[in-house]
């Protein structure tokens, strides 16, 4: 049967607590805005802030149960997430409740996902793209009996299933590193919790081959032959692109890079050449002194902060005067061969989440406009 969207679901408005009343926060009720899920999760499991019940009580925030889903209306639009627990929300957000008689929740999340191309087609407003109720009410959708329903959102949920607990075993391998490097090199309990003698202190200039990253490259008219392919790497966000010679450097080597602008002090372990632009540092570490690996898991535990007063920013020749403790050889390369599987077994994991991405991206709009049939006629 064909509804207007808004007619399968219950439209939740949020809010926010006063930010002036103490009271109001760090309780224990999780209390979500967009930076907590727009990260293409089914689910969001955790949130920056919480509110305590007076908080609940005394502002326009609502509770979502589980199952419900929020999406983001304002600014940042189409962002989202199922809830898997009881959460409070802000006022860019709108929770989604199903109508059990019409939808069930799992399909709903997915008929969502498959309209956000429409939704996001359907924004008002002058400053801010914003979506409103009026624009759930604009959107006609074909909703098939429960029974089909709940054949096509199970085999989306599979791989979003599959996709959850890939990231699960990366954040425990992730965790496992962390752990070994902490022992080794902050407690020094292989080493009877002294730091041996023939250990050093060296900066990063001494250690690494340390740039920042350039202007991205523009696109010209060149042969296949004449140009490169690689991925382009701005604060973390991969844009891929055929693109032709530029004085940007290339990076081929195994790498750390970390944000130097906006978000500062994110740091991430590059395994494939790559190209870096504005607002990253890249790291080459000397391999004849530490591994990647171990530059990586340093800076990690590193409270990394910039200098500026109108926007903070790391510099290159500020930040290669950081410290950084330099192990013996021997121990290096042990803790190296250690860490390593690990690493590649976080891969090849994200490798395959990406693939399963794909195949459920692929098959969404196939299984909701019934070019797969489910019932198997």
């Amino acid at each position: 049967m064909k509804y207007n969207l808004s007619q399968v679901m219950d439209i939740i408005g949020g809010g926010t607590p006063k930010t002036t009343k103490s009271e109001y926060w760090n309780g224990n009720i999780p209390w979500i805005s967009v930076k907590d899920f727009n990260n293409d999760n089914r689910y969001v499991y955790k949130t920056e802030k919480k509110i305590t019940k007076l908080g609940l009580e005394n502002s326009s925030t609502k509770l979502l149960q589980k199952g419900d889903i929020i999406i983001s209306a304002r600014g940042t639009v189409g962002e989202l997430a199922t809830i898997p627990y009881p959460m409070a929300f802000n006022q860019s957000c709108y929770g989604l409740r199903a109508k059990n008689d019409i939808v069930t929740e799992d399909f709903l999340y997915y008929l969502i996902k498959y309209n956000l191309t429409t939704l996001k087609n359907n924004t008002h407003g002058s400053v801010f793209d914003t979506i409103t109720r009026d624009t759930f009410d604009s959107i006609e959708v074909e909703i098939p009996c429960i029974k089909e329903q709940q054949k096509i959102a199970s085999i989306l949920s599979a791989l979003d299933d599959k996709i959850e607990v890939n990231q699960k075993i990366n954040e425990n391998l992730a965790q496992q590193a962390q752990a070994i490097f902490k022992s080794w090199f902050v407690d020094f309990e292989p080493f009877g919790g002294v730091m041996p003698n023939d250990w050093s202190i060296k900066t990063l200039n001494d250690v690494t081959k340390i740039t920042a990253g350039g202007d991205k490259p523009k696109k010209v008219s060149l042969t296949k032959d004449e140009c490169f392919k690689y991925p382009i790497y701005s604060n973390g966000i991969n844009e891929d692109g055929l693109y032709g010679y530029t004085d940007t450097a290339k990076i081929f080597a195994e790498s750390v890079t970390v944000s130097a602008r906006g978000t500062i002090g994110f740091v991430c372990l590059r395994y494939i050449p790559y190209v870096p632009i504005v607002r990253l540092i890249t790291l080459i570490p000397l391999e004849n002194m530490i591994s990647a690996k171990y530059l990586y898991l340093y800076l990690k535990q590193l409270n990394i902060s910039g200098t500026g007063t109108t926007q903070q920013q790391l510099t290159v020749p500020n930040f290669s005067k950081t410290e950084i403790l330099v192990p013996s050889n021997n121990v290096m390369c042990n803790f190296t061969d250690i860490v390593t599987p690990l690493y590649e077994k976080i891969r090849k994991n994200i490798i395959e989440i990406e693939n399963l991405k794909n195949i459920r991206d692929t098959l969404l709009p196939k299984l909701m406009n019934g070019e797969i049939d489910v019932n198997g006629k």
